[in-house]
């Protein structure tokens, strides 16, 4: 019977111990979840933006620019080791209350890496050729390091390194800032101009916490113009803006990300106490299964009736 229940605590404590590393598990991809059912939207601002306007025909300057990231989680990959993003990016010009040509992305990736994955309909302005790789950007992976990670560009199409430049706070969370130095690259011919090169430089930086992966704050200083082809002369400027995440955006994102952080250490008290148990049922199995079996009452009064051994010499 003892080895029975010994065996029986064995076996309670291997199945805690599981329960531990699936909670453990779990944790890990929590902080890549996208927003779900819900719409996440991220505020950016811009003062003193200017702009090729199509409807005019002429470049704005001087204008408030106001940028509208909204995120909102799918279920079209069917896995749930991965996410679909859709993003849609609004743009208004708040000075003369003029819309500018909207963009949207569908990006997928691994919860736990934040890896972009080509798959379940990804694509960049609805366009699906394009092949998105490095990291999703809006997300770092959960255990961000102080490294370089490769961040898909949507202008250049090509993923570029966001290099770590040291820690920072963001409304009370410890979080880690990378950097992202484009210089005036080659993208294209712009419908305005077949023969005129479109140039474009940007400055990005990320402030991410690195527990959960989370982004908290971005700035976004954008440059794209036309440049003369035989001087490389800058022509004409079709956007330049300075961009940075608005207070109130800040503190929506830093409230979701703290969410996030409060399932995370609920799921490591679990695991911890997990632990504690089965390594309770361990000592009890093993307690259980060394304890050596004792006598019954009837052999320990044969053992005390055996007759003495016969001495050397008696017959």
């Amino acid at each position: 019977m003892r080895r029975v229940s010994g065996l029986a605590a064995a076996g309670l404590a291997a199945l805690v111990a599981a329960s531990a590393f699936i909670v453990g598990w779990r944790m890990a991809g929590q902080a890549a979840q996208a927003p779900g059912s819900e719409r996440l939207t991220v505020a950016l601002t811009a003062a003193h933006a200017s702009y090729f306007s199509p409807t005019r025909l002429a470049e704005v300057s001087g204008a408030n620019v106001d940028v509208s990231e909204a995120i909102s989680g799918t279920t079209e990959a069917g896995d749930p080791a991965i996410d679909v993003w859709d993003v849609s990016t609004s743009v208004y010009d708040t000075t003369n209350h003029r819309p500018l040509e909207p963009m949207s992305r569908t990006l997928v990736f691994d919860r736990t890496t934040a890896e972009l994955i080509n798959c379940c309909g990804q694509s960049v302005n609805g366009n699906g050729l394009i092949w998105q790789s490095g990291i999703a950007g809006w997300v770092f992976p959960a255990g961000t390091r102080k490294q370089t990670y490769d961040v898909f560009d949507t202008v250049l199409d090509e993923p570029e390194p966001f290099a770590y430049s040291g820690p920072a706070m963001v409304d009370g969370i410890a979080a880690y800032r990378f950097t992202e130095n484009i210089s005036p690259a080659f993208v294209g011919f712009s419908p305005l101009s077949a023969d005129e090169p479109e140039l474009y430089s940007a400055r990005r930086v990320s402030w991410v916490d690195p527990e959960t992966g989370a982004v908290l704050r971005v700035t976004e200083d954008e440059d794209l113009y036309l440049v003369n082809p035989a001087t490389s002369a800058p022509l004409r400027q079709l956007f330049d803006a300075n961009l940075s995440t608005t207070p109130a955006a800040v503190a929506r994102l830093a409230s979701a990300d703290a969410r996030v952080r409060r399932e995370i250490a609920l799921a490591g008290a679990l695991r911890i106490l997990f632990l504690c148990v089965a390594g309770a049922f361990a000592v009890a199995a093993g307690c259980l299964l060394a304890r050596r079996p004792r006598l019954g009452r009837l052999g320990r009064h044969r053992r005390h009736r055996l007759p003495p051994p016969a001495l050397a010499g008696e017959q």
